[in-house]
């Protein structure tokens, strides 16, 4: 075997005496670290170990809280803020994010009063949007009826203790809904909740006729001559009260009627009896806006169908 010298005596590896390392040495291979000038020397064992260098350029100095490196404080654009407005109205349930795009191309979407045709355009917390001039929310609609039992009262909250039909619906979805109207405390029957805020103001205000029926149950029979009165419209608190029907249930005793009415005044059917001298014992309404009690117990609720929603908006 044949060696080479240099002129320092030390011996040259490899062909020609190049001084090339042999093996499958890789040149960007991770163990390889370039040290820096001003670094001492350190043992094998350190380099093994990944020690770094001590560096005598930066001497040691001792930091307080105060030098701490300050946060970077970013602040996004506002046009990437907020949720876009074709899944804003898409979320209200009005329609697809491809169709809310055709909507608000031809204007049919405004934001604070303005139309927005921009794709792309974002909105934000405290805006008010508008589809064909009706307000949405992005909050999924629900619509909750509840056959009411007895004893409970149609308020969110009761500071005397009392229970009350939100008790009974609390599990019925995740948004936060509201009745529809009211339900005195013995009175049972049909309640809706809803969080759709339209849709409620239609269904509570008179002008637009939304029909319920009650079955009242009284202390004794009553007579035809009253039965007519009450379909005449009485005057209650100084107040005509229109009437739509009155009738005696068929098939039971003359003391139960059943009676029509469109009217949102507190205790109005109670305040119409007492007027000629009965008492309601039992007050069940059996019909609320089209919907029905058929298969709903007393004290249960469930949801409203997607046609029978399309009815209340249609006011069938």
């Amino acid at each position: 075997m044949n060696t080479n010298k240099n002129s320092s005596g030390r011996r040259q590896q490899g062909q020609g005496g190049k001084g090339k390392p042999s093996g499958n040495f890789k040149a960007n291979s991770k163990r390889f670290t370039k040290r820096p000038a001003t670094a001492t020397t350190e043992s094998d064992e350190e380099v093994k170990k990944g020690a770094k260098p001590f560096s005598k350029s930066k001497p040691f100095k001792k930091t307080s809280a105060t030098d701490a490196p300050k946060k970077r404080v970013v602040t996004v654009p506002s046009n990437q803020t907020g949720i876009r407005l074709n899944k804003y109205i898409s979320n209200a349930g009005i329609c697809s994010r491809r169709d809310a795009d055709l909507y608000i191309e031809t204007g049919s979407a405004t934001v604070n009063g303005k139309v927005i045709t921009e794709m792309g355009y974002r909105v934000q917390p405290t805006d008010e949007v508008r589809f064909d001039n009706v307000l949405i929310s992005p909050e999924t609609k629900r619509y909750v009826l509840l056959n009411k039992p007895k004893n409970y009262i149609t308020t969110m909250e009761d500071e005397r203790g009392r229970k009350t039909v939100m008790e009974i619906v609390d599990k019925a979805c995740k948004e936060r809904i509201y009745p529809v109207g009211r339900l005195d405390r013995d009175t049972t029957g049909l309640l809706l909740f809803t969080n759709d805020g339209e849709l409620a103001k239609t269904l509570t205000h008179p002008k637009h006729n939304k029909r319920k029926l009650y079955h009242a149950t009284l202390d004794h029979k009553v007579s035809l001559k009253h039965l007519q009165s009450i379909a005449d419209g009485p005057v209650i608190d100084e107040k005509k009260v229109w009437v739509d029907d009155v009738a005696y249930v068929q098939g039971q005793s003359k003391n139960e009627v059943g009676i029509e009415i469109h009217s949102g005044r507190n205790r109005i059917v109670r305040k119409i009896f007492a007027h000629f001298g009965y008492t309601v014992v039992k007050l069940d309404r059996v019909i609320f806006a089209g919907l029905t009690k058929k298969d709903l117990p007393r004290g249960h609720y469930r949801h409203l169908t997607p046609q029978e929603v399309i009815n209340l908006k249609n006011g069938l």
